[in-house]
């Protein structure tokens, strides 16, 4: 009995899989790459192979996206995905390029970047740039990258702390690589909102990188060593200071929340309940009677994109319903798709094609609806929708920021 609990653990539930390939028949990959055997030969079945014999791993099985719709589509709760990127982890012998190396390594590189931005924002946003990295790292000359500040979040909030520590309230904030190197703004949006609530923020104590990046592109040893940091710093303000931890990012809460017990093997058991994105914060907190002014002359039109992963999570109907309560909001629930970009996966030349394929009918969605503004909870989800688009997409917590006085 022990070793069957032990095989049954190790594996993913594998065994709850009934064969009825829904989930082949939601998988985003499958309809456009023929050359991916589908979630239920990658995951149930292939895993059932591999056990007798790791000979059956096939290196196909990159081309998964890790966007989790076969595991939100499973009658019987199957962890398809994470049968798929366990079996990468423990299976694949083919070592990281330097392409996934530095696009798996968001810390680093944003940190050697954050000086120079207004040149490396220029520079990479130049043709012979995309050229010449698609000839030597086959990332896809077509893509855009997304711009780093010159300035960090981390560095803003910092000069703030005396006055945030004045709230009544406080919750500790994970904002990210996305905020913290690229995107400031948000992190400074979510701190209006929250103090208008009355609730201050705090910076957690050396934060890194979620990891997702570097689990899917190989990294796991690495992924696992940052995985760890986190969990401990997360003690901290959990355990030891007995906050809730705010995100403003799906695909990092998810990582958080999910990926480190399942794929990683760390224990987050003592803070995973507090990790909590800041839309079901705020909305909970509204719910229960606290109250935020907005403006009377506020107008948009907002066509909302759940992303994979907040999906996975169950908690768009929190953004949804936060989005409806602003006044003069014009809402639009686009229908479930996936963007196609799964992080740094989009940005490969191997996949850019698929990637666009993918996202072509929410694209379509988009247009059709013809917003304002596209709203959406994930910043790779933004990156590929503002490229293939040219319309503006903006974290829910932003437009909310916006909206009031």
């Amino acid at each position: 009995m022990a070793k069957l609990q032990e095989y049954t653990s190790s594996s993913h539930n594998f065994e709850e899989c009934m064969k009825c390939t829904v989930c082949t028949a939601y998988c985003p990959v499958l309809q456009v790459n023929p050359l991916y055997p589908g979630p239920k030969q990658a995951g149930p079945d292939g895993e059932r192979l591999r056990l007798k014999d790791p000979y059956f791993f096939n290196y196909a099985l990159k081309y998964c996206l890790n966007c989790k719709r076969c595991e939100v589509a499973c009658p019987s709760g199957v962890d398809v995905a994470d049968l798929i990127q366990s079996a990468r982890i423990k299976y694949e012998k083919q070592p990281p390029k330097l392409r996934d190396v530095m696009l798996a390594n968001t810390d680093f590189m944003g940190t050697m970047a954050r000086p120079f931005a207004p040149i490396v924002n220029g520079v990479t946003g130049l043709g012979v740039t995309k050229q010449a990295l698609d000839w030597t790292l086959a990332i896809d000359r077509h893509r855009t990258f997304p711009k780093y500040s010159a300035r960090s979040f981390e560095g803003w909030l910092k000069r703030r702390r005396k006055e945030q520590a004045a709230f009544p309230e406080q919750v500790a904030y994970f904002h990210g690589c996305y905020v913290n190197y690229n995107y400031p703004q948000l992190g400074k949006d979510l701190v209006k909102v929250l103090n208008a609530l009355g609730v201050g923020v705090q910076l957690l104590e050396k934060e890194k990188c979620c990891g997702i990046a570097l689990i899917t592109n190989g990294l796991s040893k690495q992924a696992t060593k940052q995985a760890t940091h986190n969990v401990e710093v997360l003690k901290k303000a959990v355990v030891d200071a007995g906050l809730k931890v705010i995100t403003t990012s799906s695909t990092c809460t998810l990582t958080l929340r999910d990926e480190y017990p399942n794929l990683l093997g760390v224990d987050n058991s003592e803070v995973r309940d507090a990790i909590q994105m800041a839309v079901r914060f705020i909305f909970e907190k509204l719910e229960k009677g606290a109250t935020l002014k907005f403006k009377a002359d506020y107008h948009k039109k907002v066509a909302y994109h759940v992303p994979c992963h907040m999906e996975k999570l169950g908690w768009g109907v929190f953004t949804e319903k936060l989005l409806r309560m602003i006044p003069g909001v014009e809402f639009t629930l686009l229908e479930s798709a996936c963007c196609g970009i799964a992080g740094t996966y989009g940005f490969k030349k191997e996949n850019y094609e698929s990637s666009q394929a993918i996202g072509a009918a929410l694209f379509e969605q988009i247009k059709n609806v013809n917003p304002d503004v596209v709203a959406c909870d994930c910043e790779t989800c933004k990156w590929q929708i503002e490229m293939s688009t040219g319309y503006t997409v903006m974290n829910p917590i932003s437009i909310l920021a916006e909206a009031i006085e």
